[in-house]
């Protein structure tokens, strides 16, 4: 038997994705959001409302990063998420982060998060808080890179989002091969 909850915006797994921008005096910011995704090869699309500085950065420099948050960096993750940049002139350095101009786009990579992707904005509808963003490249630590020069899940203990009970989970237990387990039901 099933249990309906109606319409929810539950899915498993939300990524909690670390969105960095800088802002018109250059200084850094970064949000937590977790409704995003990819949907062709080289974008991204994230739920922002327009109301986030983060959002008002983005717009005016066409320009974001989105890091993988961390197990590693949970608090500050999850601080970038309950502080606004509309109040806390400092929160990114208050969360303990420290940028580097990305090469590609005018927005911060954040040297605590070891993934990133580096996007240019594609558009923006704050009606519906619709963000969907160009990957230029995803650059990675050394420090969560296999023998192969592969990002390794299990290095980098990325987190997601357990909208339910409002907790975090991290992901990187391999249970299976994609693209071969399923082979077996072939006849």
């Amino acid at each position: 038997m099933r249990k309906n909850f109606g319409a929810k915006p539950w899915t498993y797994p939300q990524p909690v994705f670390i969105v960095g921008t800088y802002d018109e005096e250059g200084r850094p910011d970064a949000m937590n959001a977790a409704w995003g995704g990819i949907d062709y090869d080289d974008q991204i699309n994230l739920c922002l409302s327009a109301g986030h500085k983060t959002v008002k950065n983005l717009l005016a420099t066409r320009a974001f990063t989105v890091s993988m948050g961390t197990a590693d960096q949970l608090v500050a993750c999850d601080y970038v998420g309950i502080v606004s940049g509309n109040h806390v002139d400092d929160k990114f350095a208050r969360a303990g982060f420290h940028a580097v101009r990305s090469q590609l786009v005018n927005a911060p990579i954040i040297e605590e998060l070891p993934m990133t992707l580096e996007c240019e904005v594609v558009s923006y509808d704050p009606d519906t808080c619709h963000l969907v963003g160009r990957i230029l490249n995803v650059s990675a630590d050394e420090s969560i890179l296999d023998e192969d020069g592969k990002i390794d899940p299990a290095r980098l203990r990325p987190i997601t989002f357990d909208p339910v009970h409002n907790a975090y989970l991290v992901v990187g237990e391999r249970v299976g091969r994609a693209f071969k387990d399923g082979t077996q039901l072939k006849k």
